[in-house]
């Protein structure tokens, strides 16, 4: 591994404690303008001081993320498909590898789909973008993507964590289950695991975040569980404190209510 591919990996995965906190707010380049997420700048902005990195699409990040800003973009370049379409497994690469140098982004993601209609197509682009990022120095972020049909056991996501990391992918994101240390063990690179849909209570957020994490996660990419929140910044703190600093979940629950009361009393608002 190069130096490039190095220093961009230690962008995403923070070396000293070898995890991290990822926010996805790549929800549009299938749903459209989802809950909370109609205006992007809206919301990402007040989050990103609390985040290791963002992940998105280029369409987002060049619309609505300060350039100035200095924490690293996860570049979504898998898409083509949308919640009414045919398949959402249907996917390709969007984002030219050329396009992502420009946009110097320190990592590129796009979704697999392991048995889905689509599962060879996907694995392919998953093959095809691993080429490209090496060629440039750029890690790969295999996503997980999980169909209405399948189940998200151990014995599912081992196989699809798996498979991606055998194909070159430098992370993999997936889903939380049972038996999840089996998930990890038998996968090579390093599992963050994604927030899903919105979780009916808080505590369910920061279990998820503390189970993952205690069972071998690298991490979280969370987005709907965190900018949904009626309190996101408390939120991804709390999350944060368990990822970075072992807290506890009650730990974590004591100062997410303490930072509700603060972020009540801001002036920040997220709609």
């Amino acid at each position: 591994m190069d130096w490039g591919m190095k220093n961009r990996l230690s962008r995403i995965i923070k070396p000293k404690n070898g995890r991290c906190v990822m926010l996805a707010v790549d929800h549009g380049y299938f749903l459209g303008p989802t809950e909370k997420l109609e205006v992007p700048q809206r919301t990402i902005e007040p989050l990103l001081p609390y985040v290791d990195s963002v992940m998105l699409t280029r369409g987002v990040l060049r619309t609505s993320v300060n350039p100035i800003s200095n924490v690293p973009i996860v570049l979504r370049v898998s898409g083509g498909t949308s919640i009414i379409g045919e398949d959402l497994s249907k996917e390709t690469i969007v984002t030219s590898i050329e396009d992502s140098i420009r946009l110097n982004v320190a990592c590129l993601a796009l979704s697999i789909f392991v048995g889905s209609k689509y599962e060879h197509q996907t694995l392919a682009n998953l093959s095809t973008l691993v080429d490209n990022g090496e060629r440039y120095g750029i890690p790969i972020l295999a996503v997980t993507a999980v169909g209405k049909e399948l189940v998200r056991d151990a014995r599912y996501l081992g196989l699809a964590c798996r498979i991606a990391g055998e194909l070159g992918a430098h992370v993999v994101k997936t889903y939380y289950c049972e038996k999840f240390e089996k998930v990890i063990e038998g996968c090579p690179v390093p599992v963050i695991i994604a927030g899903g849909k919105k979780l009916q209570k808080e505590i369910e957020v920061l279990e998820l975040t503390f189970n993952a994490i205690r069972d071998g996660a690298s991490g979280v990419d969370m987005g709907r569980n965190i900018w949904q929140s009626d309190n996101p910044i408390a939120m991804i703190k709390a999350v944060k404190s368990i990822v970075h600093e072992n807290f506890s979940i009650k730990e974590a629950s004591d100062l997410l209510e303490m930072e509700k009361k603060i972020e009540d009393k801001s002036t920040v608002v997220i709609r």
